[in-house]
């Protein structure tokens, strides 16, 4: 299975690519014992990429790096992407790379979607921009995110939800999607409101 990772961070070291890294090593912990369906993982960092995707832009063609990695993005089985948080959104390096791909590439691939930011309060840029961003690619996104703010480092919940995840993502590569759970059984009996009243009438 090909893995790529995509990290839109800025500055070394990063922990936009600290979380990535943490999300690979997760999807690739869930490989089967018997090692038939092994990870081949490779990391995407936008942050050398930055120029060829401006110039692709305004010559609409992709230098040779560039287009190395969005080959590995169209051919990869599963994507984990991480961007930083910018004024309450992904980057704009990060869109941008995104743009420049080829409107199909990800139309039916898993997409594992993750962010890093400096307060919790930005955790919802999950659900406002990652989701409806790669919805709009058709691209299949597991359902759970994964946020990372400067407190949550080091944190029990953070590595539960990478787990989480990562195992989500690793089911739709292979191509077992994982079950949700099962609803929960509602005792309660629905009691017509006519029959209630009668009741109440009957005990005055």
């Amino acid at each position: 299975m090909r893995l790529v990772v995509v990290a839109a961070g800025l500055s070394v070291p990063s922990s936009t690519r600290l979380l990535a890294d943490r999300l690979a090593a997760a999807v690739d912990g869930r490989t089967p014992a018997d090692g038939r369906t092994p990870v081949d993982i490779r990391v995407v960092e936008l942050r050398g990429l930055a120029v060829e995707i401006a110039h692709n832009f305004t010559s609409g063609f992709p230098g040779r790096a560039l287009g190395e990695a969005l080959d590995a993005v169209t051919e990869a089985d599963g994507l984990v992407v991480v961007t930083p948080v910018f004024s309450a959104s992904y980057s704009g390096l990060f869109k941008s790379f995104f743009d420049v791909l080829a409107k199909d590439a990800l139309a039916g691939k898993p997409v594992l979607i993750a962010a890093t930011g400096g307060s919790a309060r930005h955790s919802l840029v999950l659900d406002h921009a990652l989701r409806p961003l790669f919805s709009y690619l058709r691209a299949v996104i597991v359902p759970t995110g994964v946020y990372a703010a400067s407190e949550d480092w080091g944190a029990e919940g953070l590595r539960e939800r990478v787990e989480r995840a990562a195992g989500e993502l690793a089911s739709l590569m292979a191509g077992t999607p994982t079950a949700p759970e099962p609803a929960k059984k509602d005792d309660s009996e629905v009691v017509p409101f006519a029959q209630r009243l009668a009741a109440l009438r009957s005990t005055k």
